[in-house]
């Protein structure tokens, strides 16, 4: 499973996520995305014209996971080093691992990183 998991500021448009996935992808191609829960319906029209499923993540599962990299901002309001880096962990399962740290979208309204994890 290949899981591609955002963190992005409210008002990001389709296109800084689609500017992010394709900065972090590398070649990827992602079977499903992944954010926390209450952030899920932010990228939902997204997942669904992709024709990809979108795996909610918990506070709770991302805060379990070791991150790359440290966003002051992801840290001050999700108490994660990085909630693209945390998400797409905790959805790839607990084997997964990064291909990366996170990519930001030029306009940086967007961050995603690539976790693979066993199927």
């Amino acid at each position: 499973m290949i899981v591609a998991g955002f963190g992005f500021r409210s008002g990001a448009s389709e296109a800084s996520l689609a500017d992010a996935l394709s900065r972090a992808a590398n070649g990827r191609v992602p079977t499903a995305l992944a954010t926390l829960t209450d952030k899920a319906p932010g990228l939902q029209e997204f997942a669904r014209s992709r024709g990809l499923r979108l795996l909610p993540v918990t506070s709770e599962a991302a805060q379990t996971q070791t991150t790359l990299t440290r966003s002051e901002a992801s840290q001050t309001h999700k108490s994660l080093g990085s909630v693209a880096e945390a998400t797409a962990l905790a959805a790839a399962g607990p084997n997964a691992r990064l291909t990366g740290p996170r990519h930001i979208s030029t306009d940086r309204m967007a961050t995603c990183a690539i976790a693979i994890g066993d199927d």
